[in-house]
């Protein structure tokens, strides 16, 4: 598996940590006064940017190529 598939992998994980991260934040905080669910979400907001520009910049440069779903 290239390197790429690797990051890819590790970045999608990452993202769902941080969902289950606020989701367990969100059920947790009964006051509403902690602002760990509001970091966990923009944490997760700037990896699937991060996750977008890694997917977009080698398929610019040539390095990847979209293929169907029977490729």
């Amino acid at each position: 598996m290239s390197w790429i598939k690797w990051l890819v992998l590790v970045i999608f994980f990452a993202i769902i940590l941080s969902l289950v991260s606020a989701m367990v934040h969100l059920v947790h905080d009964y006051k509403g006064e902690s602002k760990r669910m509001v970091r966990a979400l923009t944490l997760r907001i700037g990896l699937s940017i991060t996750l977008f520009v890694v997917l977009w910049a080698p398929w610019k440069l040539g390095w990847i190529e979209p293929r169907g779903m029977g490729g």
